[in-house]
């Protein structure tokens, strides 16, 4: 997925970053350029978010001339659907010009237009969505886009790097999971796999980590209205409610990881072809044992990533309501840096461990896991602080992954 260079930007980043804590630099900029959706997902009703929001073109172009940014940093395009912004081709036109170094993220539900972009400009990598079989597409999305995604994968793998992104739900399977791994090998690309998380910006319904896995896999598809009618104002109720806990809260109650301990089967259900994927079965193994107050992490993916959505405002990360700033008030640099969201980044750095969002999570296993290759546990807690994989505090990662060979 990531070589090993990229790796070693990170790590400059990284040092840089708690170095300068006033002038950090980006490895990671998404860009939700539009709120707009032509799918229909059950895990995401951002697709009926209204009015409907874009960044302007002239905005984002105003982000990227941000001083924390550089040519390294990674920029992902993504929506809601991104292709349905009414700019997207002069945005895209201006990336593959003046910052080659992106990512464009798609539903493919119009899989012509995502071949030809990828064709007139090719992303440093095409991100696809595809949570499962061609039924339990349909069932989670809302849309019969199944065709489309491989018509995609067909077309543009020998253009571009291509990744299937995977989100394992209580709407799809562990089989669903193997499946998709099976295209994947079966056309060369790799796959990024996700879990249904919280994400404020989404709107989500269930909640996260407590509604277990396949649970809700049925053929029930949601409309508009539906989702205006009974679900939106529970899903803004429930924002509201994940807002005012922030992080004083940031963990499980006692109680759901009692419930959650006893769901003994998860890590036999991971199929044994994840093993052959990148930065996956750590991912998954590791999910199992967070979700039961095992895994205990700082987050510090918060100090070299962000997100901007379609409104302009930038969170302190994908999963929690609280906002650093709106660019449309202050530019990227100011939102970013200043003293208030240092102070404020800091604190969530220490104190945050509420999140399995792959966007931020994956960064603190790689970074732990190659510290762990050069330094004893012990010496890198003395900088790091207290931090474990899994039960067992005094585990390694090469120790916890030895025992689920």
């Amino acid at each position: 997925m990531y070589n090993k260079l990229d790796y070693v930007k990170r790590g400059i980043r990284f040092a840089n970053n708690i170095a300068f804590p006033g002038n950090k630099k980006l490895s990671t900029l998404m860009i939700y350029g539009t709120d707009l959706c032509d799918s229909g997902c059950k895990h995401c009703l951002i697709w009926a978010k209204r009015p409907v929001k874009y960044l302007a073109y002239e905005k984002i172009i105003e982000i990227m001339n941000s001083k924390c940014i550089s040519k390294s940093t990674v920029v992902g395009l993504e929506g809601g659907e991104f292709l349905l912004h009414p700019e997207a081709d002069k945005i895209l036109d201006w990336f593959s010009k003046n910052h080659p170094n992106f990512d464009l993220l798609s539903n493919c539900l119009k899989p012509e237009n995502v071949i030809e972009s990828a064709k007139k400009y090719p992303p440093r990598r095409l991100f696809v969505s595809l949570d499962g079989t061609k039924e339990t597409y349909k069932y989670m999305r809302g849309k019969d886009g199944y065709d489309g995604v491989l018509k995609v994968i067909h077309e543009c793998k020998d253009l571009v790097p291509v990744s299937a992104m995977f989100t394992l739900s209580p709407y799809n399977s562990f089989e669903d999971l193997d499946h998709v791994i099976g295209v994947c090998q079966e056309n060369d690309i790799d796959v990024r796999i996700g879990v249904y998380n919280d994400i404020e910006f989404f709107d989500t319904v269930e909640k996260a980590h407590e509604t277990e896995i396949s649970t809700l896999k049925n053929k029930e598809q949601l409309t508009f209205g539906k989702v205006k009618k009974d679900l939106k104002d529970f899903a803004l109720n429930k924002k509201e409610t994940l807002n005012k806990l922030q992080y004083e809260s940031l963990s499980l109650s006692k109680h759901n990881a009692t419930n959650l301990n006893s769901i003994s089967d998860f890590k036999k259900l991971i199929p044994n072809s994840i093993r052959n994927t990148k930065e996956n079965f750590d991912f998954l193994l590791l999910y199992d044992e967070w979700r039961k107050q095992n895994t205990k992490l700082k987050c510090y993916s918060i100090l070299d990533s962000v997100v901007v959505h379609p409104n302009g405002d930038v969170p302190i990360c994908q999963n929690l309501g609280l906002k650093l700033g709106n660019v449309h008030d202050n530019t990227l640099d100011e939102v970013f840096n200043s003293a208030i969201s240092q102070k404020t980044q800091k604190e969530y750095v220490h104190n945050c461990n509420q999140c399995w969002i792959n966007f931020h999570r994956k960064y603190d296993i790689v970074m732990l896991r190659t510290l762990e290759k050069l330094f004893p546990k012990r010496i890198i807690e003395l900088i790091y602080g207290k931090y474990q994989w899994a039960f067992d505090e005094d585990l390694t990662y090469k120790q916890y992954l030895k025992k689920h060979d």
